[in-house]
C-alpha cells in the first residue's frame, strides 16, 4: 500500500514540476525577449501615469464598453441638448440598445425623427459603447384593469366613439 502511495505522490510531484517548470521557463523567455529586468532601477521600470494604468486595466478586463455606456447615460444632455434632455431621460443602456423614457408621445415622436442624428453623435463620441439602436418609449396608456374585481380580456373596445 505504501508503494502505491509513494508512486502516486512521486507522479503528482513530477507532474507539478513539469507544469511549473514550463511556466517558469516561458516567463524567463518572455523576460529575455522583452529585455525587462527585475532590478529596481532597470530598463523600462519607470512609473507610468495613473490614466495610462487605468486605461490598460479597463481594456484588459473588457470594461471599456460598460464605461462608455455609463458615460452616454451621464452625458445625455450634452448629446441631445438641454431642451430634449428635459423631456427624455435614459432608462437603460445595455447590449447595444439605449432605452429612453419620454414625457409625452409628442416628444417620443420628435426623438424618433432625430434618431439617426443622435446615433451618429453617439458613434462619433463613444465608439467603444457599440450602440446599435435607440428605443424611445412614450408614457404608458391608461390601464383599464383596476381593482381586485377586474376581469381578463381585451377591455373596452368602443369607448372613444
Amino acid at each position: 500500500m505504501s508503494d502505491e502511495k509513494e508512486t502516486f505522490t512521486s507522479g503528482v510531484y513530477l507532474r507539478f514540476k513539469s507544469v511549473w517548470r514550463g511556466t517558469y521557463e516561458q516567463r524567463k523567455r518572455r523576460l529575455r525577449k522583452n529585455d525587462v529586468s527585475s532590478e529596481p532601477f532597470g530598463k523600462n521600470r519607470d512609473p507610468k501615469p495613473l490614466s495610462e494604468t487605468l486605461a490598460s486595466i479597463t481594456s484588459d478586463f473588457g470594461w471599456t464598453s460598460m464605461l462608455a455606456e455609463s458615460a452616454i447615460a451621464q452625458n445625455w444632455p450634452d448629446l441631445v441638448g438641454n431642451t430634449l434632455a428635459e423631456h427624455a431621460r435614459v432608462l437603460e443602456v445595455s447590449a447595444g440598445v439605449i432605452r429612453v423614457q419620454c414625457d409625452s408621445t409628442a416628444w417620443a415622436t420628435e426623438l424618433r425623427r432625430l434618431r439617426s442624428h443622435v446615433l451618429t453623435r453617439i458613434h462619433e463620441e463613444y465608439p467603444e459603447a457599440q450602440i446599435e439602436e435607440i428605443k424611445f418609449i412614450a408614457p404608458n396608456a391608461p390601464s383599464w384593469k383596476h381593482g381586485p374585481k377586474s376581469i381578463p380580456g381585451r377591455g373596452p373596445r368602443d369607448t372613444y366613439g
